[in-house]
């Protein structure tokens, strides 16, 4: 019995170690801003605003971090008067939802004058990224 200790602890350490990486893993990219294919979507159905760059974000009451979102990108359209900031109800508009693949929330999304999709973000996005981001689209 005291020979199958040190077995069950080597077991338990290296289950808890493989659990460590496997959440760092999935949690790295949580937030951040990367650039996604300038795929075209009716910026009708997303009340995108002609002209000019919009941050969209899918939210939903029960959210917790989609609050987070909102004053984020509240921050960034009054830094940026150019940009325009839409907020989507992912319960109330299950459609658009499915037309951008969002799996989670909340997921943030930043669409050029042009209504096409430049940059997609999961979880709580920093300002400063979203910042970076959007001034390109506004020259």
């Amino acid at each position: 019995m005291s020979s199958s200790l040190p077995v069950v602890i080597g077991v338990i350490v290296g289950a808890l170690l493989v659990a460590l990486v496997v959440g760092r893993v999935l949690t790295r990219r949580a937030g951040v801003v990367r650039s996604t294919a300038t795929a075209e979507v009716a910026s009708d159905e997303l009340g995108l605003p002609d002209g000019r760059p919009a941050i969209v974000h899918f939210s939903a009451d029960w959210c917790g971090p989609c609050q987070s979102v909102r004053r984020v990108v509240d921050e960034v359209c009054a830094a940026l008067p150019g940009v325009a900031h839409v907020e989507i109800d992912m319960d109330a508009n299950p459609t658009a939802a499915r037309q951008l693949s969002v799996m989670s929330l909340p997921t943030t999304f930043i669409f050029d004058g042009n209504g096409r999709q430049r940059y997609r973000t999961s979880g709580v996005p920093k300002g400063a990224d979203l910042r970076s981001a959007l001034e390109p689209l506004l020259a």
